[in-house]
């Protein structure tokens, strides 16, 4: 029987979930997946084998844009960062470790304000829109932007992350009433949320694109940042590039050195201060691994 292609929206127990243009297929990869050391992932376009009763074989991995260690997902066009001023309150910081992450999988940022109806986020909002990312707020309770957010979705494979608490869940309800998603209860005790989605799935839009709903904030591990060469970093914030390349030393890394752009950049309001104050942290921990032990992700 011929192959056909398809792409995995789900993984569960062992197996694989692939929608090709005919059907849903419950599918087993084979064995040399196992072999030598790889495994197909959630978002992965693939070869599979109809086996009868919508049932089939990966035979086959197409080639990735990118992955992620975890969630296990590839082939993500957009991530969707949501944040909140209120309970719980994203840390500007967060944001900016997930823009780093998604400039160097070549995935697009985009930063949703969620619960508006409590707080606006005023400076989350700032940073954001200073720093050059699409921002957008909206209200998981009231539906405000919501229809914004279905558009900015439109035709590409996004996948949702922030810190727990913050009403992805809650989002997704509103993109996707009939899934019913369990939403997390916020602990007014502890300011977070318990994570609810337990494994990685994606839910087609109408018009052909995806949404990844992904584990807590926790999916994005700091290993993940230790794999990028601290000469790199600066690179990866869009903010800083027109400033790049007019520092006084060709080897400037922008933290105490005399005649940097950046920081010039940061005292002249160009660069929002809380961007500079991430670059710093996120530098000092890539900095923490040996050039050696560089891996991409």
């Amino acid at each position: 029987m011929s192959m056909t292609e398809g792409r995995i929206i789900k993984a569960l127990s062992g197996f694989y979930y692939v929608q090709t243009a005919e059907a849903l297929l419950e599918c087993k990869a084979r064995g040399k997946f196992r072999l030598d050391g790889t495994s197909p992932l959630v978002g992965d376009r693939v070869l599979c084998s109809p086996e009868g009763n919508n049932r089939g074989r990966i035979d086959q991995v197409l080639e990735r844009k990118n992955w992620f260690i975890r969630p296990a997902v590839a082939n993500i066009d957009q991530l969707v960062f949501v944040a909140a001023g209120s309970n719980p309150i994203t840390d500007p910081f967060l944001i900016d470790r997930v823009s780093v992450i998604a400039e160097e999988a070549g995935c697009r940022l985009v930063v949703c304000v969620n619960k508006t109806d409590l707080d606006p986020a005023d400076e989350i909002f700032d940073i954001c829109v200073r720093a050059g990312f699409p921002v957008l707020r909206t209200s998981a309770e009231t539906g405000e932007g919501v229809d914004a957010l279905i558009g900015l979705l439109a035709g590409k494979t996004s996948a949702f992350t922030g810190n727990s608490g913050v009403g992805k869940s809650s989002l997704l309800n509103r993109i996707f009433p009939e899934l019913n998603a369990k939403t997390a209860e916020v602990s007014d005790k502890l300011g977070r949320g318990k994570h609810t989605t337990r494994h990685v799935e994606l839910f087609a839009l109408e018009d052909g694109g995806y949404i990844a709903d992904t584990p807590g904030f926790s999916s994005f591990e700091l290993e993940m940042m230790t794999s990028i060469a601290k000469e790199e970093l600066a690179a990866d914030f869009a903010d800083f590039r027109p400033f790049l390349g007019s520092c006084r030393f060709t080897d400037c890394a922008h933290l105490k050195e005399p005649g940097c752009a950046v920081k010039e950049a940061v005292e002249q309001g160009l660069i929002h201060p809380s961007r500079y104050r991430s670059y710093v942290r996120l530098y000092e921990l890539c900095a923490q691994q040996k050039a050696w032990e560089l891996k991409d992700i």
